[in-house]
């Protein structure tokens, strides 16, 4: 099953990262819990509200709320579907298309504050309309920190065939699939479903090996004046006219955030050293992020933590760099950490 392994082997001692399930490996009847979850606050239902023109006050007037049945704003139902969905597409990553939703069912409210985790169920699996997918029938439910079903979804979706996804026809070596059990995107849950699995160990890091983070991300000029903006940066030249520059400092915490597929299970950055940005980058342009790992030891105040160094490099478009940093943090050792309290 080469889809419940997260990275493909694209050279010597280097990989990609890689998501999601080949229709292949889907079977009726696995239930996976997705990771991580999301806590929605009372501004994530506001702006979702206000940003779609909804004119529902429940969603954003605490004062009308407070005179109803909920006492406070509502969660708007559209965004717990966006988040739940968005929460499960590590598993749902070879996801063509959605057919179609059969049924969104709101079984209990959602507030500002409540945490949501995502668990699909597959219901179907058939064949798609061409050679190249599957049919895949899903039951989504949303459950918030109290264990408590929120919501329902049931979908169809095409699923690409195992060596028919776009980036490995583009890329024939992301079909090498490294099945090594450091690798593995799921672990098993103690009522037998797969929960998936965020980042990798301080054991599982060798120094020397490389990492190809992805997806890449596109960095707009909106995207990168509105965190200029939250950040009070008030030089113009980040947030007005038609030749925005891209903010330096986002661009550095983009390309960070970049890694964390792979880092995921960090316990905080120690540190930022030998920072470059040979050029700016373009409005609209795509960075994609490459770590190389370096010096490893054990913390000597921490014993269930270790120090990794790693080197990353961000290149544009044109393939020139953009960004490159040395970077030192702390992560769990394996076995360890707060992953079996929370559900991890």
């Amino acid at each position: 099953m080469s889809g419940l392994y997260g990275y493909a082997r694209t050279g010597d001692r280097v990989f990609r990262e890689r998501f999601g399930l080949d229709f292949e490996d889907f079977a009726v009847g696995q239930v996976f819990n997705h990771r991580p979850g999301v806590t929605v606050t009372q501004q994530d239902n506001a702006d979702e509200a206000l940003d779609t023109i909804n004119n529902a006050q429940l969603h954003y007037d605490q004062h009308y709320a407070s005179a109803t049945e909920w006492r406070k704003p509502l969660g708007v139902s559209t965004m717990t579907l966006q988040r739940l969905i968005g929460m499960s597409s590590r598993t749902f990553y070879r996801r063509r298309r959605f057919v179609d939703f059969r049924g969104i069912a709101m079984t209990h409210p959602v507030f500002g504050g409540d945490t949501l985790y995502a668990r699909s169920r597959i219901t179907s699996c058939g064949d798609g309309r061409d050679a190249d997918t599957g049919l895949v029938g899903v039951t989504l439910e949303g459950v918030n920190q109290a264990g408590t079903i929120v919501a329902t979804i049931t979908y169809r979706a095409e699923v690409y065939r195992r060596g028919r996804h776009p980036e490995e026809v583009a890329d024939r070596r992301l079909l090498e699939v490294a099945e090594e059990p450091r690798f593995r995107l799921f672990h098993p849950g103690e009522d037998g479903s797969l929960i998936e699995q965020c980042g990798l160990y301080y054991e599982d890091f060798i120094p020397g090996e490389t990492f190809e983070h992805w997806p890449p991300k596109t960095i707009s000029a909106p995207e990168s004046a509105s965190h200029a903006l939250r950040s009070l940066e008030i030089n113009p030249r980040y947030t007005l006219g038609d030749d925005v520059a891209i903010f330096e400092p986002f661009v550095l915490g983009a390309v960070t955030a970049l890694t964390t597929r792979t880092f995921g299970r960090v316990v905080a950055n120690l540190g930022w050293t030998d920072i470059e940005m040979p050029r700016q980058v373009t409005p609209g342009e795509s960075v994609r992020a490459v770590s190389v790992i370096g010096e490893k030891r054990e913390s000597a105040r921490r014993p269930t933590q270790g120090i990794v160094q790693a080197v990353t490099t961000a290149r544009g478009d044109d393939g020139t760099v953009v960004c490159r940093f040395r970077r030192a943090f702390l992560i769990y050792k394996a076995g360890v950490g707060p992953y079996a309290a929370a559900g991890y």
